[in-house]
């Protein structure tokens, strides 16, 4: 283990007697040897060279690394158009090859879960194949995830609109990874057109025999299934997913056991993102040190960015892993409308991530890390951007009321906790309540966060905790505003300041 503290300067001097070579031995060196600086003579006593690294600007990514080839619908979705922009090119090769040169691929590319959690593709794959899984007789599945639930991510419904057979392509690759038996793709109800779209890029590649029975002529077989679900929130959770596919209540379960041990049908089963599955393919083909070039470390990739609300042009957009989110705006969206000083605020991964005021946006890289730096997170990447039009605290009030309507009740800190900040953030966008109230709400959310079953308990405590953390003068001024205009600020709870004298009956301590 590795000392915390610094070393004594005795210590230092005795180190640079044992390191240094002394004056009498320095004279005994020929003096016809030219003297070459070495690289331990340009380095201190630090353990890493003195000069930092050169930093790599990110973004501008090309248009023939681009993974997503047809996501603005420039061509066909049917599978001779697939065919024709790389799909299904050497699939059977790259079946063949087994899974553990699939996983040993993922792994090395540094994939992590696009859904949000960010987790290493490659090491939840492995997962599957655990001691003795051949001698098991179940059958194994994998889940694919196209709920797309998170208000302001709209890139799994392009994939499957647009490019239906890289989806369906990447479950067969994941599934051998996994040796699955069958994918069944969770799709959400509301995703008529994309359900419709992908059932037929299914049924052709039934048709083709590049699934179903010898999938690709590789003698594995896997079967691919739509299964359309009735658009709740939390069934975005792998557990209450799995919960609904089987026909019960989206409730999530308790883990462990864990999917990849007792999943879909009490069968070994794994959940992935739509975008995950997808991209599997062309990192096989590509290999792994081409997808692992583009972003920083452990941030590797390309990524989907669904950029929405106060800009020119909302798109959703292929660009490299830690590209700077003003560039991202700037070149994709055709800036923030009115300008980039008329920005106010952004939120970077979906409505579930905390707030980020416009002057952490100036140099703000996006990927997992940076995010996580700056008390935030990629989720799902999908930036709502807010001018300074933006009532920000009715934003968040609204907000509030979608997770409130979107909890499933199972949990006691989620369930009343919703509940509560719904009510609360409602009185605050009033302007009614007072200014310690701000303190009692996040305690609120800090006693639900980590305390519930499923990450719905964080999902609508941390964009309330990013509200006070970057835009609490706002929710103070509000509160001077009401009492200015009625003659006093309201009593704790939203009653007005002069009700004891009208005989109402107030809490105590009032």
């Amino acid at each position: 283990m590795l000392a915390r503290q610094a070393p004594a300067p005795q210590a230092l001097s005795a180190l640079s007697h044992r390191v240094l070579p002394s004056a009498t031995a320095a004279s005994r060196l020929p003096t016809s040897t030219p003297s070459r600086p070495s690289k331990q003579q340009s380095r201190g006593l630090a353990t890493v060279q003195d000069e930092k690294p050169k930093q790599r600007h990110y973004g501008g990514l090309k248009d023939q690394d681009r993974i997503f080839q047809n996501l603005y619908g420039h061509h066909g979705a049917d599978l001779k158009s697939a065919m024709k922009y790389g799909d299904w090119y050497k699939t059977k090769e790259i079946v063949l090859k087994g899974h553990d040169w699939i996983i040993s691929e993922i792994k090395a590319s540094g994939l992590r879960g696009r859904g949000g959690a960010g987790f290493p593709s490659g090491m939840k794959w492995s997962f599957m194949n655990f001691k003795d899984w051949d001698k098991d007789t179940k059958p194994r599945y994998l889940v694919v995830n196209a709920d797309e639930g998170e208000p302001g991510t709209c890139k799994d419904r392009e994939i499957m609109r647009k490019d239906p057979h890289k989806l369906i392509e990447g479950c067969l690759v994941a599934g051998r990874a996994m040796n699955c038996t069958a994918a069944y793709i969770y799709i959400r109800g509301e995703f008529y057109h994309e359900a419709t779209v992908l059932q037929r890029a299914i049924q052709e590649a039934y048709q083709a025999g590049l699934i179903g029975k010898n999938a690709c002529g590789t003698g594995y077989d896997f079967d691919v299934f739509i299964h359309r679900g009735a658009g709740a929130y939390v069934c975005g959770e792998e557990t209450s997913l799995i919960e609904s596919l089987e026909g019960k209540p989206g409730k999530p379960r308790l883990k462990p056991p864990f999917p990849a041990a007792v999943g879909l049908f009490g069968c070994p089963s794994t959940v992935a993102n739509v975008e995950t599955v997808a991209v599997a393919p062309t990192i096989c083909r590509r290999g792994a040190s081409w997808f692992n070039s583009f972003g920083r470390e452990r941030n590797s990739g390309t990524k989907l960015f669904c950029i929405s609300g106060h800009v020119n042009n909302p798109c959703t957009v292929e660009e490299e892993m830690s590209i700077p989110l003003k560039e991202l705006i700037d070149k994709h969206c055709g800036g923030v409308r009115g300008g980039w000083d008329n920005l106010k605020a952004v939120i970077p991964g979906g409505s579930s991530t905390p707030v980020l005021p416009k002057h952490m946006c100036e140099d703000q890289l996006m990927d997992f890390d940076a995010l996580k730096d700056s008390q935030s997170g990629l989720g799902t990447a999908a930036v709502i951007v807010m001018d300074k039009s933006t009532d920000i605290v009715r934003a968040f009030s609204r907000l509030s009321t979608f997770y409130r309507h979107e909890s499933c009740g199972q949990c006691t800190p989620c369930r009343e906790g919703s509940k509560w900040t719904e009510q609360i953030m409602k009185r605050f966008e009033k302007g009614q309540g007072r200014v310690r109230e701000i303190d009692m709400l996040q305690e609120l959310t800090k006693q639900v966060e980590g305390h519930t079953i499923c990450a719905l308990g964080e999902a609508f405590a941390w964009p309330l905790q990013g509200l006070i953390r970057h835009f609490r003068p706002e929710l103070e001024a509000r509160m001077k505003s009401y009492a200015e205009q009625h003659g006093g600020e309201a009593l704790a709870g939203g009653w007005q300041h002069d009700a004891p004298k009208r005989g109402m009956l107030i809490a105590p301590g009032q």
